[in-house]
């Protein structure tokens, strides 16, 4: 029997028609899937993506598609509503995605007890697209359940991301200009550090006697991060006498932000969790050197500092506008292979199972 593959993502909670579009309804998350939903496509498995409402949106989206497998995108769907749906598609496999690695996760209050639920249901199983996560998950069931290290590989499986591989060639840094271009994209949270790389960009911007551009995204304040914008405001405005400045986006379509990164001189993501980075993606596929961290699992490890250093991260931003077209390239070939193991992964499990 051929595999039948449905995403489903939950709508924003503020939705509003009038400034978001359908694609730009979830940001980096329907980003994420509607990547793996492409791939698949690409590789020979039916495939299709939608957005729901909320939990009484599934069973219809299933009744449209008469999928195989049904992939969940993060925390969303309580698992009493499981034991309703697999009565009503008792052959479906719910597979619910997470996109979070342990330390970010402890800020979802209900995670635990919602995955412990999980594992008892049938046809349920739990996707994770980072390797110590997925350990992480399958410890805790495995315990829970006295699963089998047999029922814990089934259970609990690997789901790595993909990214398209269209890259722009290396961008060459204006060197001669008075300011710096340095960007910190994404949602501001506690664990994506944006404070200390401020500091971090304003010392090397210092360094080479210019005056620093500091792009962040506006408009997502997530897990209790308004003190970190505030800290960041705050900092800049007391600077404002020396020339750096914080500039603002708004969110906006995937295709305008692309635009926004190919703008930058330098992207930064030095932050404390990550499973895989989109943002980092974007920058370098529009030819743009990036300082990131070891969390990212395809940067490259010259370009990667620690992130409770600021004076390391000062240092990686000499390197990469130093040798700004080295960065782009070995960035780039290594998110290739990440992305390569990514399709053999994902088409094995679905022409397989």
């Amino acid at each position: 029997m051929s595999k039948k593959v449905l995403f489903i993502l939950k709508r924003r909670e503020d939705y509003n028609a009038i400034t978001h579009s359908h694609i730009g309804l979830s940001t980096g998350l329907y980003n994420s899937a509607n990547f793996m939903n492409e791939m698949l496509a690409n590789n020979g498995v039916e495939s299709n993506l939608e957005v729901a409402i909320d939990n009484n949106c599934i069973d219809r989206l299933v009744n449209k598609h008469k999928p195989t497998h049904v992939i969940i995108e993060a925390l969303w769907v309580v698992p009493q509503k499981f034991v309703i749906l697999q009565k009503l598609h008792p052959n479906v496999k719910w597979i619910i995605r997470l996109h979070s690695e342990m330390p970010f996760m402890a800020g979802e209050g209900m995670a635990m007890d919602w995955l412990g639920d999980y594992g008892l249901l049938k046809n349920v199983i739990i996707g994770v697209n980072a390797p110590r996560m997925m350990r992480e998950v399958r410890m805790y069931l495995q315990i829970k359940n006295s699963w089998t290290d047999k029922q814990a590989d089934e259970r609990v499986i690997y789901m790595p991301n993909f990214y398209p591989q269209d890259y722009a060639k290396p961008k060459k840094i204006d060197k001669k200009k008075d300011t710096i271009d340095i960007s910190c994209f994404g949602a501001i949270r506690p664990l994506k550090n944006h404070l200390l790389q401020a500091f971090a960009a304003i010392d090397f911007a210092n360094s080479i006697g210019k005056k620093l551009q500091f792009h962040v995204n506006a408009g997502r304040i997530e897990m209790q991060g308004q003190s970190a914008q505030n800290n960041l405001r705050g900092l800049f405005e007391q600077l404002i006498d020396q020339g750096h400045e914080l500039v603002n986006h708004q969110w906006c379509p995937r295709e305008d932000f692309l635009k926004i990164c190919s703008q930058m001189d330098i992207g930064m993501q030095c932050n404390f969790s990550e499973t895989f980075n989109i943002v980092s993606a974007d920058l370098i596929s529009q030819g743009v050197p990036i300082v990131g961290c070891t969390e990212i699992p395809w940067a490259t490890n010259p370009w990667c500092a620690d992130p409770t250093s600021s004076k390391e991260m000062a240092e990686k931003l000499k390197s990469a506008y130093t040798w700004s077209w080295a960065n782009v390239k070995t960035n780039q070939i290594s998110l290739t292979k990440y992305t390569n193991t990514t399709v053999k992964i994902w088409t094995k499990y679905f022409k397989g199972n």
